[in-house]
């Protein structure tokens, strides 16, 4: 299974990269496969590419569903007899 998410650029930098953030982590990622990116825009992020950019509303859709979705309550084995 892969996953993509929705980061805003914060940041040019040289050679096609840029610093996104997400909920205040920051990283490098490579905007080889996207054209036109500026800063305060966001993109799709897989495996520290940039694939495309993403509408602002969007994106705000999306983070508010990762930030709503809840982790499944661990599976615990029963206790030994």
């Amino acid at each position: 299974m892969c996953l993509a998410i929705p980061v805003r650029v914060v940041e040019l930098l040289a050679d096609d990269n840029a610093i996104v953030d997400l909920a205040g982590i920051r990283k490098t990622i490579s905007l080889a496969l996207v054209d036109g990116v500026q800063v305060g825009d966001y993109v799709i992020l897989h495996v520290g590419y940039a694939l495309s950019r993403l509408d602002p509303e969007e994106a705000q859709r999306t983070l508010e569903l990762f930030a709503a979705a809840k982790p499944a309550a661990p599976v615990t084995e029963p206790a030994a007899p």
